[in-house]
């Protein structure tokens, strides 16, 4: 028996729970000696609080299978959030020393500001999965600035656990030289896993719920998609200039934006009015997870928002993989991970040298001649096999608690 400890800093329904949390932790289940645990810790947020009723379901399914999940409440990382870890970090040192716990498992750096000192602590073995720079990005976003608490805590905690870890799951290759470079530190154990999605649960092939494309008005409109979070690492404004060129491009009775989001109707509007785009071009959904590829199924074309800050080499979006098992074109920025080489070098996309009007142009235009590829989807969907598929992940666990 091998039990696990989990920390990451995500409410429950959160999507990064939900598509790149939970898939991953079913496959070390499946690596575990039977008996084993995995305890998942979540940091709720109001904003995330779903259907009550389908919340508590699933969790009870997921302790039916050995994943017990711990809620807390969230607080924003900084000085405040250390006072908030407190009572949490005794309850978690019960956790540990009870069950027993053998692992401890961080999901990115800023959980690994507590998973680091649970581990040193207790004496436990500290894997880090999708390791990429936090502190850093903050500053190139404009979230943080460099003077501050919150950006000098977690950069020295980035550095601290990166030299007591047992094994490091990055994200990129890049991630090696980056630690050696920034943090000067050499790396033993390291690994990389890219933002993976199950590949066999996306059938781009599966006829379109034209009921839902009916409902949503979708029948017979080119579809752009975006499925993911404004603000941060993303673009925001620039969606909406995007997605107005695209309305004049296809003609506003012919075009709509599919965004699955939980942006608010209140952002949607003021974005749409400094565009000049109407409000009726966009269609909003906040869905669960488990009805996304119906609502994938209906777009022509995605989007891939991710600010090219110079850290974002080092990571990887997840949407970028289910995109690419459904088969769809995706239009990036620049420098984004390998994810932006990827579709320049296989032409599965476009990628965009500028967020300027003369980029969207370009972008729609490469949208029109790959849509008249009748092989395209197909072409995509072998991409996602290569470089996003599960297989990828289950190596890597394997090599870790196999």
């Amino acid at each position: 028996m091998k039990n696990i400890l989990v920390l990451t800093y995500w409410s429950f329904n959160d999507p990064l729970i939900q598509t790149y949390t939970l898939p991953y932790l079913k496959i070390i289940l499946k690596i575990l000696p039977v008996r084993s645990k995995i305890y998942l810790l979540c940091l709720e947020q109001d904003q995330y609080k779903g259907d009550l009723d389908l919340t508590s379901r699933q969790i009870k399914e997921l302790r039916d299978i050995g994943i017990q999940v711990l809620q807390y409440k969230y607080f924003a990382f900084g000085l405040k959030a250390l006072m908030g870890w407190m009572p949490i970090l005794v309850k978690l040192s019960i956790l540990i020393l009870t069950k027993p716990i053998h692992y401890i498992h961080s999901w990115c750096m800023p959980p690994g500001v507590f998973s680091s000192l649970l581990a040193v602590i207790w004496r436990k073995p500290l894997i880090i999965d999708s390791y990429e720079p936090h502190a850093e990005s903050n500053i190139e976003n404009g979230e943080w600035k460099l003077n501050s608490k919150a950006y000098k805590i977690l950069f020295a905690f980035e550095k601290w656990q990166t030299k007591v870890a047992h094994s490091i799951i990055a994200t990129t290759k890049g991630m090696k030289k980056y630690a050696k470079i920034k943090y000067g530190v050499t790396i033993d154990r390291f690994f990389v896993k890219p933002a993976c999605v199950n590949v066999n649960q996306f059938d781009f092939s599966k006829l379109k719920n034209q009921l839902l494309s009916e409902e949503l008005g979708l029948t017979d409109k080119v579809t752009l998609l975006y499925a993911g979070k404004f603000g941060g690492i993303y673009f925001d404004k620039e969606v909406f200039d995007l997605i107005k060129v695209a309305s004049e491009y296809y003609g506003q009775d012919n075009f709509r934006a599919l965004i699955l989001s939980n942006i608010s109707e209140e952002n949607v509007k003021k974005y749409c009015e400094e565009a000049g785009l109407s409000r009726d071009i966009i269609v909003l959904r906040f869905i669960s997870h488990n009805r996304i590829q119906d609502y994938m199924n209906l777009a022509d074309f995605a989007i891939s928002p991710v600010k090219p800050i110079p850290t974002k080499r080092y990571c990887t979006p997840i949407k970028d993989g289910e995109y690419w098992a459904m088969g769809l074109p995706v239009i990036i920025p620049q420098n984004i991970s390998d994810d932006s080489e990827i579709i320049e070098e296989n032409e599965i996309g476009y990628v965009l040298k500028g967020m300027t009007i003369e980029e969207y142009l370009n972008a729609f235009k490469k949208m029109d001649n790959l849509l008249k590829d009748k092989d395209i989807k197909t072409k995509i969907r072998q991409i996602a096999f290569k470089y996003r598929d599960f297989k990828v992940a289950e190596d890597v666990y394997q090599a870790i608690y196999g």
